[in-house]
């Protein structure tokens, strides 16, 4: 016998701004955390309440078991960028799962997204399995490392050109946003960071997000003056009978040139009292792995990293650009969204590696069939098409045509997104 909850409609309703915070809870139970405090008093200052979903179990009911939210931001993808609402804050209260909250929420909010003209969502999967099923797919990949400082040593290490200095919180609202969006130009997957999500998150050092750790140090690399890079990062005094064992962790680390990638790292590897360094959320690959002499020492690890979901299937396709000039018909299932579903031709004219598309519905034979969730992630060159056939996601209907998909996706720079929301 099943033990799933019998179904039934719920009641979707979007809160004022003096309702949000106490909406906020069953977000922050499901994720086992505390429901108030300065954390929760700073998440509200972020978030925008027109886009936010509260559950509740019927229209009398006072106390919501349930909620997603939405963040309007522009998406950069390859060779330009785009509306995307990046999802967030989405839970439904323990002892209401599986009852369809859950879908009734991402059914309203995936209508909202369309209705407010934007043509993909995105989101950071707290369980990639829980957002497939709604047309999510895997469209960036997220690296990471925890690496012992003694075996970080370059392969080359040239003189340095310009500095690494200490900024203070202030100072660094002035100098890191115009290096993050000299690097979000040209990064399919990055999105935009508000000067809000600058002042009240990236930047901001509040006692709760220590975690036993030291304040956060703020790092700017520059060249007769002018920015080129940054990095953010704590530490973790430690010592035994043999010494020191710190532990570093960065926590944010951007670099617009070769130079500054270089300082910046050699300068996070060169502290001393550390005996580990650790960072998450990094390009993958990394050319930190081309950096090192010995790059197994970075123990890289890769994970799944952003998660796209095409709502306007048209205008996501036109939005972007293309590595080669072609022709396609794709036979795109989408059971959420079904405005998408049908064949569709992209044609693609123009220079090669950036061809603009005309996408537009037609009754000629497929030369692929997908499912949505793998047109997503093919979206923004992150899952490359040849993958996604190798793992039988994508169905080949003319022969060669999964080549020329591959082709036509594949971007000269590799997605990243390094903004968690």
């Amino acid at each position: 016998m099943s033990n799933e909850r019998p179904r039934h409609e719920w009641d979707l309703r979007v809160p004022t701004a003096k309702q949000l915070k106490a909406w906020m809870a069953p977000t922050m139970i499901a994720f086992g955390e505390a429901s108030s405090g300065p954390e929760v008093d700073d998440w509200a200052k972020l978030v925008e309440p027109k886009r936010w979903l509260s559950a509740f179990e019927s229209p009398r009911s006072k106390e919501p078991v349930g909620a997603a939210a939405a963040l309007s931001r522009r998406l950069t993808v390859p060779g330009g960028e785009i509306a995307a609402a990046a999802i967030t804050a989405v839970g439904v209260r323990p002892d209401h799962t599986r009852r369809g909250a859950l879908s009734a929420l991402m059914r309203r909010q995936l209508d909202d997204v369309r209705a407010a003209d934007e043509p993909v969502a995105i989101l950071w999967a707290s369980e990639g399995a829980i957002y497939q099923r709604f047309g999510y797919g895997l469209a960036t990949f997220d690296g990471g490392f925890e690496a012992a400082r003694a075996r970080t040593a370059f392969t080359r290490d040239p003189e340095p050109e310009g500095r690494v200095r200490f900024v203070t919180e202030k100072e660094s609202r002035r100098l890191f946003p115009p290096v993050y969006d000299a690097m979000r130009a040209v990064t399919p997957g990055a999105i935009d960071r508000p000067e809000e999500w600058w002042t009240t998150g990236v930047l901001a050092d509040p006692e709760y997000s220590r975690q036993g750790m030291s304040e956060k140090y703020r790092v700017v690399y520059e060249v007769d003056g002018a920015a080129e890079g940054y990095a953010m990062y704590r530490v973790k005094q430690d010592w035994d009978q043999f010494g020191p064992k710190g532990v570093l962790q960065v926590t944010d680390t951007v670099a617009v040139t070769s130079r500054a990638l270089r300082a910046v790292w050699r300068y996070i590897f060169d502290i001393d009292l550390v005996k580990t360094v650790k960072a998450y959320h990094l390009a993958a690959p990394n050319p930190l792995q081309q950096v090192l002499a010995e790059p197994r020492a970075l123990g890289f690890v890769v994970n799944d990293g952003l998660w796209a979901r095409i709502v306007d299937l048209p205008g996501a396709l036109r939005a972007r650009r293309y590595a080669t000039t072609d022709s396609l018909v794709l036979d795109v299932s989408d059971g959420f969204c079904p405005w998408n579903e049908g064949r569709w031709r992209i044609s693609t004219s123009g220079q090669s590696g950036n061809a603009a598309a005309t996408v537009e519905p037609t009754t000629d034979a497929a030369d692929l069939a997908l499912d949505t969730t793998d047109l997503a992630a093919a979206y923004l060159g992150g899952s490359r098409v040849l993958d996604l056939s190798l793992a039988g996601r994508i169905r080949e209907l003319t022969p060669g045509a999964v080549v020329r998909a591959h082709a036509l996706f594949t971007y000269g720079r590799e997605p990243w997104c390094n903004s968690m929301f």
